[in-house]
């Protein structure tokens, strides 16, 4: 802890949600875009993305879901409103543009839910939120690109939507360290748990993989 955040905490913010029973993994735009030289969007973000693939790597180990967002637009951006005209760069999203595409690692595999949006939040104008209830899912374990962007935009919406937001520090990236540090900061004070690598590698191993959390009674008429 840092002496602005136990400041922050002794002044009553910064209180401790913790992980629930049912964790999952989010994976927020990880792409070509943030990691290809030249690319407008390009950002010193390789350990993030490699970091984030060890996360994923310990969720699939565990027996727990991994869900990847990424972003498209169709060509011209028509779907983009306003976002994409505050933002121009974001043309990089149009389909058929590969620095939009997924990496070699992390990317999903069979089994894993992917989500397309448009704006910054996972949440907003998605399914995310019905998906993770009718899974049961509590706790997302949140990496990716970029911190005071899209991690920040889907943690807030995370808790709002009623989900424990846990955001792995060293398995986010940004444009500058400043900018990266300042968000991480103020989603800790107020809006997610802020956890290391290493203490949310412990979250995941601890966690019962999903397969073997209990029915519920209408999980049995399903079946």
């Amino acid at each position: 802890m840092t002496e602005q955040s136990g400041e922050y905490r002794r002044s009553g913010y910064s209180a401790r949600l913790g992980a629930g029973v049912s964790p999952a993994v989010l994976v927020i735009d990880i792409c070509a875009a943030y990691v290809t030289e030249g690319s407008p969007l390009y950002a010193p973000v390789a350990d993030a993305v490699r970091a984030a693939a060890e996360i994923v790597a310990q969720a699939r180990q565990s027996g727990l879901p991994v869900i990847f967002t990424w972003v498209r637009f169709e060509p011209g951006g028509p779907d983009g409103g306003l976002f994409r005209r505050k933002v121009p760069v974001l043309r990089v999203f149009e389909a058929g543009n590969p620095l939009g595409d997924f990496l070699d690692d992390p990317a999903p595999v069979p089994g894993d839910l992917v989500i397309t949006k448009q704006y910054a939040s996972a949440f907003h104008a998605t399914p995310l939120a019905a998906l993770l209830t009718a899974r049961r899912i509590d706790t997302l374990v949140i990496v990716g690109l970029t911190t005071s962007g899209c991690v920040r935009a889907s943690a807030t919406d995370a808790l709002q939507h009623g989900f424990r937001p846990l955001v792995v520090a060293e398995a986010c990236g940004d444009r500058t360290t400043a900018l990266h540090e300042a968000n991480l900061l103020d989603l800790d004070i107020k809006y997610a748990d802020v956890l290391s690598h290493t203490e949310a590698l412990a979250v995941l191993r601890s966690a019962p993989g999903h397969q073997d959390l209990p029915e519920t009674a209408a999980d049995a008429e399903l079946a």
